[in-house]
């Protein structure tokens, strides 16, 4: 097991959270009657909470830097003083729901920090918005609501993660490969009309191009006066590149007929589209079906025509192998 948090809560944080309300008065003495279905939903806030501050205290001990490490814990510590918020109303324990756990834990490893915390809290979108509708019942949840919107995602923010300071010269390597390589493969498609040929184009061109353009990042980079180092930059501009190559010309090593592999091709290049734009609007908090609708544009349009060019290039030259 890589992950193994142990989910029980700090007892010293429960008593010391319960001396802090013990003298602040009718803040939480007086509870008004509630029912039963204003219960339910106060313990299904009350089970978000209890569960991200299990996903924060993981993500907090997996985290190399310290800054991040201290700041993934305020969020933690956060979390569970909602949670026992929540739970003077309640009047019940919840257990954290373990799907949830794992999955926000496992996806913050493979995709980083700030992507993870970003999906988890806006998930709790609608649960935010429903906090107003609380606040008779629980004083304390228009404040849980400005913290849960607004504290969080300053501190959030303040998470300092390289993938997002190269995020840039992913972005390139990503773009241009699926821009040159819709449209070439498209072209060597009607060009060449030969599987195996194709992809073997495809390939020594990819890497020749990832090459070019790891080298051209990193001259870039060494020339602007920013905190990136230029060696990791190239690096990932050109991994971004051939790790696109690689899926764009995988169905031309697989199937004989070339054009099915060519539409596979064009379903992986959306399938990359989707993916990385849905990685970008959550962590760059950008609008999804803009920046989707741009890169799709742009690389259906390449292709298109060079569909058009590698058939006027093989009409016109008579070229047949």
């Amino acid at each position: 097991m890589i992950f193994s948090p142990n989910r029980s809560i700090d007892p010293h944080f429960e008593k010391a959270y319960n001396a802090l309300y013990a003298g602040k008065g009718n803040l939480c003495r007086q509870e008004p009657s509630m029912d039963k279905k204003t219960r339910k939903i106060i313990a299904r806030f009350q089970k978000n909470e209890i569960t991200e501050y299990f996903v924060y205290r993981v993500l907090a001990r997996l985290s190399k830097c310290e800054n991040n490490r201290a700041i993934i814990k305020k969020i933690s510590d956060d979390e569970l003083r909602h949670y026992f918020i929540w739970r003077k109303y309640s009047k019940v324990k919840v257990k954290p729901d373990n799907f949830k756990l794992w999955f926000y834990v496992i996806v913050s490893a493979l995709f980083g920090v700030t992507f993870g915390i970003k999906l988890m809290e806006s998930g709790e979108c609608d649960a935010q918005d429903a906090y107003a509708g609380l606040s008779h019942a629980v004083p304390e949840a228009l404040c849980i609501k400005e913290e849960e919107h607004e504290h969080e995602t300053e501190l959030v923010r303040m998470i300092d993660e390289d993938r997002l300071k190269y995020m840039g010269s992913i972005v390139l390597g990503l773009n241009d490969a699926l821009v040159e390589f819709t449209g070439a493969l498209a072209g060597f498609t009607f060009a060449l009309e030969k599987s195996g040929l194709i992809g073997m184009v495809g390939l020594i061109m990819g890497l020749s191009a990832s090459f070019s353009m790891a080298a051209s990042e990193y001259l870039s980079t060494k020339t602007e006066s920013g905190d990136k180092n230029p060696l990791r930059a190239s690096l990932y501009t050109g991994a971004a590149y051939i790790a696109t190559v690689i899926t764009l010309i995988s169905p031309y090593f697989i199937l004989q007929n070339c054009y099915i592999s060519l539409l596979l091709m064009l379903v992986f290049a959306v399938l990359l589209i989707v993916i990385f734009t849905f990685y970008l609007s959550v962590v760059k908090e950008i609008s999804f079906k803009e920046r989707f609708l741009e890169m799709f544009a742009i690389s259906m349009g390449v292709a298109g025509l060079s569909f058009a060019i590698g058939l006027i290039v093989k009409k016109v030259m008579h070229v047949e192998l």
